[in-house]
């Protein structure tokens, strides 16, 4: 027997309710369609949509320099990627370092090295992996990048399941973007300090500290001084820049 409070309300406010429970409130984290995978960090994981790194979609990682932690940040997604993925590194600021990625576990033979000989090259390159779906994540750092490539890379990541990043400097925290999720990151003793200034959710006013403890002052991702990865040149790439070097 239904209680006195159902009898009295009406199929219709009945319905409303429901479809009231199913509605998105901007005070709300976003439960969209989007697949997420966990990054690693619990803290984080609270704070963003989906608990996780979204997929088929693009990620902006602003920061205040090369090498504070940004990769040691990505490391729990990118080593289980890489067991099984390839991974693009599109024009890194730095000579990957073979040794530092055995340390953070990742499957050097899958790691791609992408060095174009141009900005539009790198664009370029980053979309068709993207669009053709050979890779399980792509990173890409540009310094100067215009609304249109933007939005073409957005639209590239929708066509796809691959976990995208795009890695930009602090200074481009003011423009607009349509990266559904933006963080900027700054170096912190023992960690990084995350400030997340677009989700799909309410604004997140304190940045977060993650800690970082596996993150030894000498032994980074990024390193000029030390081996480099070697790997084949893939097909889509060399079609479209013959002077583009992946080594």
């Amino acid at each position: 027997m239904l209680s006195p409070s159902l009898q009295r309300s009406s199929p219709t406010a009945l319905a409303n309710g429901a479809l009231l429970r199913d509605v998105w409130r901007a005070s709300e984290l976003s439960r969209g369609t989007t697949s997420t995978v966990t990054t690693g960090h619990s803290i984080l994981d609270r704070e963003l949509p989906g608990n996780g790194w979204p997929q088929s979609t693009f990620t902006e990682l602003l920061v205040q320099q090369a090498g504070i932690g940004e990769m040691h940040l990505l490391r729990p997604v990118l080593a289980q990627l890489s067991q099984h993925r390839r991974i693009a590194l599109v024009q890194p600021p730095y000579l990957p370092n073979s040794a530092a990625c055995k340390f953070m576990d990742l499957s050097c033979p899958n790691l791609l090295w992408i060095r174009a000989p141009s900005t539009a090259d790198a664009l370029w390159s980053t979309e068709q992996i993207l669009r053709n779906g050979s890779c399980g994540a792509v990173l890409l750092w540009q310094t100067n990048i215009r609304d249109e490539a933007l939005r073409r890379l957005n639209l590239a990541a929708q066509t796809t399941e691959t976990f995208f990043w795009l890695v930009r400097p602090m200074s481009a925290a003011a423009d607009a973007s349509p990266a559904p999720l933006r963080l900027a990151l700054r170096p912190a003793a023992g960690g990084i300090s995350t400030h997340i200034i677009k989700r799909c959710g309410p604004h997140h006013e304190a940045p977060l500290f993650i800690p970082l403890a596996d993150m030894p002052a000498r032994q980074r991702f990024l390193d000029d001084q030390n081996a480099v990865l070697v790997q084949r040149t893939p097909p889509t790439v060399a079609s479209r820049m013959p002077q583009a070097a992946l080594v």
